[in-house]
């Protein structure tokens, strides 16, 4: 008897062979096999005439959705149909949850299985995982695919309803969606605290005091009994102390006057206080809190964490990645019991074992938590991972085999110090029991370091003591606006207000930074655009329930549950999108009265200046002795930062030209300090080229470095980048500094090894490191994301180029996944993932890329597309004749 397996990816396919008998046949999906159409092209003949085609849903026939299987899915679809017509049984593996319940019912319906079927689930790839899943198939869950149906009919609705809205009164290419306009709200609003804080400031006093030769510090906490404020005191929206509070408030000069007062003073000890406290292991990684430690630790995307923590449970050293359930099984609390006796002794096990619940009621409990796949548990070296699949699977061990650790003991010791009338504290910490801290503190990649810093031990001091105060300084403390969001802490609101799905956040995320509304800052902050703010005003005024968090969480709910059977789907969508508030009314009734003009101003408190979403981006507008007059804003420009004065800079820029830094010493040209917007402010050397002429040398300003404090001298060191520092000792080749979009690098010209980059250090200064010390960062080994492409391993190999058998190849790279073929790197389109991409339509890829070069690469492309689609060897023959005709005359006209 033959079975024919089917998964999701072909990763999943090649571990799971490994387990089953030889009689099983094991094939990927590829994801979805069939999904609503994409666009217009997609649509069949017989129902495009349809006012409701370009939606995908018969919104009046029950909601119908229009499934259809895409061109590049109508060969698979034709090769798992042969491959099931040799099949007795048919077993579907895919993921066990919602998603992975749909692709099972999707493939029902287009293969027509004429043999049994059944439903075989798991949520670890191990020997033992596989044999026991075959022994409890089950049918497909009805009420989960209905589930999964109802969210992928509602979000079209929503996206596909409103994106148009928006192209006709803001800009084109934008989108609406359930979840994503609610992320890119609750980013807006965190964005307009910002602009709206007002910054506060206030002194203290910081004493450095000895006893018995050791050495500790003391902050000020009182005056004459009175509380001294801190930041906690003060109101955003105003800078000062907010009204009621009884502090004292001290500027500089009244600090200053309190610390001569105090010098050569007697300190005694008033009171000390010691508070034992007892600390539990975190419960282990569910999705959400999976992307949050990533983004604290490794400062991945949650989109980065989400692929590398895929590509581990397929390759069988997870288990499945997606889940909100903490819940361990009884196999995996022993494993992890067993790992703690093993590696640190049984004093750091915990007494009993330690289960956890999960809170979330749309949890299944039937899931696990993230953990290592199998038992007993692989050590992180055992694996023989390396680089981010290392650092994420080492998470995950620890992180679980914590669980089963004693409880850390600490013990916080507080003691009151007196000079004449100021109160002064200091504040000790003290590691009794390390428990689970010996393996696993959160946000901390070295236990053992972690454990180092959060001691802080104080001498032994009592009622009476009296300390010898070496320093005492005055320090000036200034209020912070409202952090913004990260990956990990977006991730976390999301999940606390119960925003979309913790396995959706990922997509979510990369969507929002996709479609420009929000841009990554420093490589961790999420900040919102001017579009952003456009869009959010816009939905907030007419349709206040889509981005409204409380309206969003009853849909989510609502969701959960429909996949209980606790509700009904048809007549939540009708009342939805067709009732008498429903979405398909509001859109109609308030379209007219939107004013497109109005959409597309987006109001600034303290700007008189107008600014506006155009069709090249935003742009200011002000009226300049009578008449108006508009300029572009920097790329990098937020609305949180752009203020009166940045504005005034742009519009004079723009009016009068840009500033005059000086003249450079030796060609007496002109050095101008310029505002570009793209990437902000640069100094240039030369006026502006006339037609046909080079442009002139161009240097961006270092990060932190603000207009006003630009210098001739700073100009000139500037537009010397790169700068030779020497020839490197090993390979005689030049070593330089350098200023690049993300910072200050350190190249090492390795002739035709390629170049060998690193970046500057926080404490390193462009204009000053040597040689040495540029030697000193080169010999760092790269990790992770630094490594160059050929170093990395593929996310998946598509095949050989039929041309030149070059490997095709997908990688991950800082913004999402690539085909690299040769020295050309083709993004992957928004709406095409890892697994479903074919050979044919990554050629097409790399040709429309290597199409955009300059000189003769579209004949290239031309003839590369003919190689392609040729089978004999004559034709390839011929090809490359041309391709070498090409690169020849290309030759010849560089020559030239």
């Amino acid at each position: 008897m033959s079975t024919l397996v089917i998964v999701e990816s072909p990763t999943k396919a090649r571990t799971i062979r490994n387990f089953l008998p030889s009689s099983y046949r094991v094939e990927a999906s590829m994801g979805h096999v069939r999904d609503l159409p994409r666009d217009a092209s997609e649509i069949p003949a017989a129902v495009k005439a349809e006012k409701w085609s370009s939606l995908g849903v018969n919104v009046h026939a029950n909601f119908e959705p229009l499934y259809v299987v895409s061109k590049d899915k109508k060969k698979l679809v034709k090769e798992l149909k042969e491959a099931l017509a040799d099949a007795d049984e048919l077993l579907l593996a895919t993921d066990e949850d919602r998603e992975g319940e749909s692709i099972s019912w999707h493939l029902i319906q287009v293969l027509q299985p004429k043999v049994p079927i059944k439903r075989m689930v798991f949520h670890e790839i191990t020997d033992e995982a596989i044999k026991a899943a075959l022994g409890k198939c089950r049918e497909v869950d009805q009420r989960l695919v209905r589930a999964q149906e109802t969210r992928r009919i509602l979000d079209r609705l929503v996206g596909y309803t409103l994106s148009p809205l928006l192209w006709k009164k803001i800009a084109p290419k934008l989108s609406a969606g359930r979840v994503q306009s609610v992320a890119v709200r609750v980013l807006v609003q965190r964005e307009r605290e910002r602009r709206a804080f007002r910054q506060g400031s206030y002194w203290d006093l910081k004493a450095s005091l000895e006893k018995d030769k050791t050495a500790f510090a003391a902050k000020l906490v009182s005056l004459n009994g009175q509380r001294l404020a801190t930041g906690s005191d003060f109101d955003e929206n105003t800078g000062q102390v907010i009204e009621g509070r009884q502090v004292v408030l001290l500027n500089e000069a009244e600090a200053t006057a309190l610390r001569q007062r105090l010098d050569q003073k007697q300190w005694q000890v008033s009171g000390t206080e010691e508070r034992p406290v007892t600390r539990k292991p975190a419960p282990p990684f569910i999705t959400s809190t999976l992307q949050q430690e990533a983004s604290r630790k490794l400062r991945l995307s949650a989109r980065e964490t989400m692929r590398i923590a895929q590509s581990l449970y397929e390759q069988g050293y997870i288990t499945y990645m997606r889940t909100d359930s903490v819940h361990l099984s009884e196999q995996a609390i022993a494993a992890a019991r067993a790992s703690v006796e093993t590696l640190y002794g049984t004093p750091y096990l915990s007494p009993e074992p330690r289960q956890f619940t999960t809170k979330s009621k749309g949890a299944q409990e039937a899931h696990e938590a993230i953990r290592p796949a199998g038992s007993p548990f692989r050590t992180p070296k055992e694996t023989g991972l390396k680089a981010l699949d290392l650092a994420i699977y080492e998470m995950i061990w620890k992180r679980t085999v914590a669980t089963q650790m004693a409880e850390a003991r600490q013990t916080f010791v507080t003691v009151q110090i007196n000079v004449e009338d100021a109160g002064f504290r200091a504040s000790g910490k003290r590691i009794d029991f390390p428990g689970f801290f010996r393996a696993y503190v959160e946000g901390s990649d070295d236990p053992d370091a972690a454990l180092d810093d959060q001691e802080v031990i104080l001498p032994d001091l009592k009622k009476g003591d009296r300390p010898t105060c070496k320093t005492l300084e005055a320090i000036g403390h200034e209020t912070q606006p409202p952090a913004r969001y990260t990956d990990a802490s977006l991730v976390k609101t999301l999940e606390s207000e119960g925003i979309g799905r913790p396995s959706t956040y990922a997509s979510v995320i990369g969507t929002i930074i996709d479609r420009g509304y929000v841009q990554r800052q420093g490589n961790t902050s999420l900040v919102p655009t001017f579009t952003a703010f456009a869009v959010t005003a816009l939905l907030e005024k007419y349709f206040p329930d889509l981005v409204d968090v409380g309206f969003t969480a009853r849909m989510e709910q609502t969701l959960d549950d429909i996949s209980r059977g606790e509700a009904e789907w048809l007549p939540y969508l009708q009342s939805f999108y067709l009732g008498d508030e429903g979405l398909e009314h509001q859109v109609k009734d308030r379209e007219d009265g939107i004013d497109a003009l109005e959409a597309r101003t987006i109001e600034l408190s303290g700007l008189e200046a107008k600014v506006r979403i155009g069709r090249f981006g935003p742009y200011v507008e002000a009226e300049r002795e009578g008449t108006a007059v508009t300029a572009s804003l920097p790329k990098d420009m937020t609305p949180a930062d752009l203020n009166p004065d940045q504005v005034e800079l742009i519009l004079k820029q723009k009016i009068e030209g840009p500033e005059k830094v000086g003249f450079h010493p030796e060609t007496g040209e002109p050095i101008y300090m310029m505002l570009g917007t793209t990437y902000g402010p640069y100094v240039q050397l030369g006026d502006a080229p006339q037609p046909g002429q080079k442009n002139p040398k161009r240097t961006s300003l270092p990060k932190g470095v603000k207009m006003e404090d630009v210098t001739l001298e700073m100009a000139l060191a500037l537009l010397a980048l790169p700068r030779l520092l020497g020839t490197h000792p090993e390979t005689e080749r030049p070593v330089k500094v350098g200023l690049g979009r993300f910072g200050p690098y350190i190249v090492h010209d390795q002739g035709k090894d390629g170049q060998d980059f690193r970046s500057l250090k926080a404490e390193d200064s462009l204009f000053t490191v040597s040689l040495e010390r540029a030697l000193e960062l080169l010999a760092i080994p790269k990790t992770g994301r630094g490594k160059r492409a050929s170093a990395k391993q593929a996310l998946r190999e598509l095949g050989k180029h039929p041309e030149d058998g070059e490997p095709i190849n997908i990688y991950d790279g800082p913004y999402g996944p690539y085909i690299k073929y040769g020295k050309i790197n083709a993004s992957l389109p928004e709406e095409t993932t890892v697994e479903n991409i074919s050979l044919e339509e990554a050629l097409k890829l790399v040709l429309e890329k290597a199409g955009t070069k300059k000189g003769g690469k579209k004949t290239a492309a031309k003839t590369t597309t003919k190689a392609a689609t040729t089978k004999t060897k004559a034709k390839a023959s011929a090809t490359k004749t041309t391709r070498a005709k090409t690169t020849k005359k290309k030759a010849e006209a560089s020559s030239t």
